[in-house]
């Protein structure tokens, strides 16, 4: 697995937006009977998901989430040198979402933006890469992450719609030459691209004016194989912790927490047994969220670590895996941080209003 040591970069923020409407285990009941949906729920942790009105894209959370964020850091909207932006729904296939998330922000045309393809590892894959441009003498990146996965599920599919949240993220990572060392691994293998796919809307699978071949789908729609996805999970996830440890040094005990992704609470329970890692240490989203793709884990830092970042600093290991295969993590101190907001975003007024994060 390839692997990173990137020292004096401070992760300085985090805020999270997620929209108001929510579908939960009532919701499914009206939609696929009583013993099925409670069934879904008592497996997977989850009891409630934010979905998205048919008008709001993922880059509407995240502006949201970046807007606070620059805020509250008080950074100034020239000084921030560089924008990526991670998600698999972007809003056009081109041009870019980040270069209509530059404008919309304020941000300087000496900003540079560019897009990221990637999902449920695309937050330790966003970290990564901002650290390396601060290397190369930025001063300050922002990282904008998420996914709405809702608008391309289809709402009879028992496996996926009850699963998948959609959320923002904004995270501001800046150089600070007193910052310890953060330590990346990551991997991948596109043999598994085909168990967690949204196949149709691009060109492999269409025609030259997006048209499926065959009527095979109305529209672009995720399929997913629960049964590979847990099966890769449970090969590469428990060696790839601990590669990061030894890339570290740091033993469990060191560990303050393991933010992992949060596929469904079915996968992580069994990866906390297989790893004998304490409840304690792994916090969790996914009951209030659901799946939300690549923002579960700045999610979950926000919704259940508020007070931990805001009043100490934790070693944390966060670990990112699933479509694509891809995988990836990174084992870094993390805090004192300002406080880690959700916000909460309106779809007829766009209107914002703050959450108590736990």
């Amino acid at each position: 697995m390839a692997q990173a040591t990137i020292s004096g970069v401070r992760l300085a923020g985090i805020t999270c937006a997620v929209p108001s409407a929510i579908e939960d285990t009532s919701t499914d009941i009206g939609l696929y009977g009583e013993e099925e949906a409670l069934k879904f729920s008592e497996t997977t942790g989850i009891k409630s998901r934010r979905i998205v009105d048919s008008q709001t894209c993922t880059s509407d959370l995240c502006q949201a989430a970046a807007e606070d964020l620059l805020d509250r850091l008080g950074w100034e909207r020239d000084s921030v040198d560089a924008l990526i932006f991670i998600t698999q729904t972007p809003d056009y296939l081109l041009p870019a979402t980040s270069c209509c998330l530059q404008s919309r922000l304020g941000l300087s045309t000496k900003c540079a933006a560019f897009d990221i393809n990637l999902g449920c590892s695309g937050y330790v894959y966003g970290m990564w890469l901002a650290s390396q441009m601060i290397g190369t003498g930025l001063k300050r990146v922002l990282l904008l992450v998420g996914d709405t996965p809702s608008r391309v599920c289809r709402p009879e599919d028992r496996s996926t719609r009850p699963l998948f949240g959609d959320a923002g993220t904004a995270t501001a990572i800046t150089a600070d030459p007193s910052a310890g060392p953060s330590y990346f691994v990551m991997g991948t293998d596109g043999e598994g691209k085909n168990n967690l796919i949204v196949k149709h809307g691009l060109f492999r699978e269409s025609d030259r004016f997006g048209t499926a071949r065959g009527n095979t789908a109305e529209g672009p729609l995720l399929f997913m194989d629960g049964a590979e996805i847990f099966t890769f999970t449970l090969q590469e996830v428990p060696p790839l912790i601990k590669q990061t440890l030894k890339l570290a040094n740091w033993s469990m005990d060191d560990v303050n927490a393991v933010v992992m992704h949060q596929a469904n609470g079915f996968i992580l329970n069994y990866l906390a047994k297989r790893m004998k890692l304490p409840a304690e240490k792994m916090p969790l989203s996914i009951g209030e969220f659901g799946n939300t793709s690549s923002a579960t884990i700045p999610l979950t830092m926000a919704a259940a670590m508020n007070t931990a970042l805001t009043t100490s600093t934790q070693k944390l290991v966060m670990v990112g895996f699933g479509v694509g295969y891809s995988w990836g993590s990174v084992a870094m101190e993390c805090g004192p941080l300002p406080e880690l907001k959700i916000l909460t975003v309106e779809p007829s007024t766009n209107s914002l209003t703050q959450e108590q994060a736990a």
